[in-house]
């Protein structure tokens, strides 16, 4: 079991230990931000739960509150399902090491990388204290709906007073080697639910029914064959996916009243969750003018697209990042969404972390070393931003 000790080194990947060790699926703690909140008292920091609606969070700060120079890391403790345990080769809270590699839910995503900037941050402010603060916003609730998660929490330093100058989420962001990716940016995700409402018959009489089939293929059709745009100067094209479309209907000779279907899109900053609103409510209503069904649609929103412009802050994680890993890291807006979408309200961000081949995965693991090489760069960041 890790021990916190005074002006001691933190071993990051014993850290990471014991963060795997703790069961904390969403919304469960399991124990991650008691260990963390611990560690951290002990060793000078401030700390604070901020647990709302049945999530766990906890905010840390080293320094004076409100210091104009505070560098800030966000991430997360909780984690997705195992799935089928029995596919599981270790133990998937056991934290069990294998040729230099630990395997455990979470490795991964992301307790290896609150682990590396947790001790990165104690080591620093022993070995070095800066003029100025730390804070350390660390969330249980990002996998799931992150209502009560990050969002707490800036809500909480809103209230309180507490700013950062600036902030990295500590996410896994490299594909395939360290250090050759980190976000700027994100795109936006909406999904968006249709149900079609027509009337039921019997098919060999198809004139005495509504099939409202024929409007959801018709309206399907369009939004899988349209082009949302080309991307813009650091996005990719936006996507839409239809996702899903049911009928539960088990006979072949009856026309259903009702059927269902949703999309996803994923959008640039070409777009907002409003404007594809609108234009999915335009098509939706031609597609019932002309096919004479009802068409409803109820439309959640995840996050909006966002970019922190390359900059000082996306300059000095880079130069880090090639410091100890000998790559230039690209700077992308690739992937799904993160909490940094709600963290670019409140400060510029930015996101650098481990490989994520295999966050969600049966056997989620991370190579030992590249958690000490992760501790590393958030050193690193940490000097030159403080120099």
């Amino acid at each position: 079991m890790f021990e916190s000790k005074p002006m001691t080194q933190i071993d990051a990947s014993e850290l990471t230990a014991d963060l795997i060790r703790c069961p904390s699926v969403t919304p469960e703690e399991g124990g991650a931000l008691v260990l963390l909140e611990k560690l951290l008292n002990t060793h000078g920091f401030d700390c604070t739960r901020v647990d709302r609606g049945g999530i766990s969070n906890l905010f840390a700060r080293w320094g004076a509150k409100g210091h104009s120079q505070t560098f800030g890391f966000n991430g997360h403790t909780d984690v997705v399902p195992v799935g089928d345990i029995a596919a599981w080769t270790t133990d998937p809270f056991g934290a069990e090491i294998r040729d230099g590699v630990m395997y455990g839910r979470g490795a991964t995503d992301m307790k290896s990388g609150v682990a590396a900037f947790a001790a990165a941050a104690i080591d620093f402010v022993q070995d070095t204290p800066p003029e100025g603060a730390i804070i350390l916003a660390i969330t249980g609730d990002e996998e799931a709906d992150a209502l009560d998660g990050t969002t707490a929490l800036l809500d909480y330093m809103g209230t309180e007073g507490e700013q950062m100058s600036v902030c990295l989420v500590g996410e896994p962001t490299s594909p395939n080697e360290m250090g050759e990716m980190m976000k700027i940016g994100r795109r936006g995700s909406l999904t968006a639910y249709f149900t079609f409402t027509g009337q039921q018959g019997h098919s060999a009489y198809p004139h005495r029914a509504k099939n409202p089939l024929n409007a959801m293929a018709q309206l399907m059709n369009l939004f899988g064959r349209y082009e949302l745009d080309q991307g813009t100067e650091h996005f990719d094209a936006s996507t839409l996916a239809i996702v899903t479309m049911d009928t539960g209907n088990p006979a072949t000779n009856v026309i259903p009243a009702e059927c269902r279907a949703t999309v996803n899109i994923r959008f640039n900053d070409a777009h907002s969750g409003a404007s594809l609103t609108e234009w999915m409510q335009t098509q939706l209503d031609q597609v019932a003018q002309d096919t004479g069904i009802e068409i409803a649609m109820q439309v959640k929103i995840s996050g909006e697209s966002f970019i922190t412009p390359p900059g000082a802050l996306s300059d000095l994680v880079a130069a880090s990042v090639q410091a100890e890993t000998n790559r230039v890291p690209e700077l992308s807006t690739s992937g799904g969404t993160s909490d940094a979408r709600f963290v670019q309200h409140h400060c510029p961000v930015v996101e650098f972390g481990l490989v994520g081949k295999t966050m969600h995965q049966v056997d989620e693991c991370v190579p030992v070393d590249q958690i000490h090489q992760l501790k590393r760069i958030y050193t690193r960041i940490l000097r030159d931003y403080f120099a």
